[in-house]
């Protein structure tokens, strides 16, 4: 009896030279990947011959499967192949479903590993010359989803603690801009406080937006998706070190 071992993998934010070492080799020799929009296709083109390829991508809400069956399709996966990856961008346990998916299987018996990848909470706001943290500037940040749903009533983001210098990352937060930048404003940070919205980091692709938190909203508008916000005073770093559009 073979062997099952299910690879809960990070992609990386999206330029395939950030995979991981550890990445490239378990997708070199998967039976099969099931993988989602924001990891770059051009990974699968490392894949062994006859890998099978299982898309679950999910996109402005509108998703292939809900993640209840995605959950149910790696665990299937499991029962018919030795090695299956489940390929996700960024890295699995950031706002990734990486950890319900770690449950599922568990409760299941199979056996799975975890391949962290680059999260693009940190490495999308570097190409676009943007430090999270900086040197009498901002001593820690965090990372926030934005992906909540404008019309819920009661929102889990603690918005009243944001009202330090600390940077604020939001992910998946393109749609909500408008909303960020007001419940910003309503806690208290100045109009002109510094932000910025990096559409498609890391890629050649990529497009930076700096503005405020009064005029990012229509700044902004156009850009494609994914996207990342990140607020803070580290935004006016940019200006020296925008070393990617070289």
């Amino acid at each position: 009896m073979q062997t099952t071992k299910v690879y809960l993998t990070g992609a990386g934010p999206g330029d395939i030279e950030l995979l991981t070492l550890k990445a490239h080799k378990v997708i070199t020799q998967a039976d099969v990947i099931i993988y989602d929009r924001l990891a770059n296709p051009e990974i699968l083109e490392i894949a062994k011959d006859g890998c099978e390829f299982v898309y679950v991508g999910k996109e402005d809400g509108r998703h292939t499967l809900p993640q209840d069956e995605i959950n149910e399709v790696i665990y299937q996966n499991a029962l018919k192949h030795s090695i299956v990856v489940r390929l996700k961008g960024g890295d699995p346990f950031v706002f990734g479903r990486g950890g319900e998916e770690g449950a599922y299987l568990h409760k299941r018996n199979i056996e799975y590993d975890i391949i962290p990848g680059i999260s693009s909470a940190i490495s999308v706001p570097a190409y676009a010359g943007i430090p999270v943290t900086h040197r009498g500037v901002a001593v820690s940040f965090r990372v926030v989803t934005g992906h909540e749903s404008p019309n819920k009533e009661t929102s889990q983001i603690p918005w009243e603690n944001f009202k330090t210098d600390e940077t604020i990352v939001f992910l998946m937060g393109l749609h909500n801009l408008k909303k960020i930048s007001s419940k910003l404003r309503e806690i208290g940070k100045p109009n002109d406080y510094p932000c910025a919205v990096i559409s498609r980091g890391t890629t050649k692709e990529q497009r930076v937006v700096t503005g405020t938190l009064l005029d990012i909203v229509e700044k902004a508008k156009g850009l494609p998706t994914p996207a990342l916000i990140i607020v803070g005073k580290v935004v006016t770093l940019r200006e020296q070190l925008q070393w990617f559009e070289r």
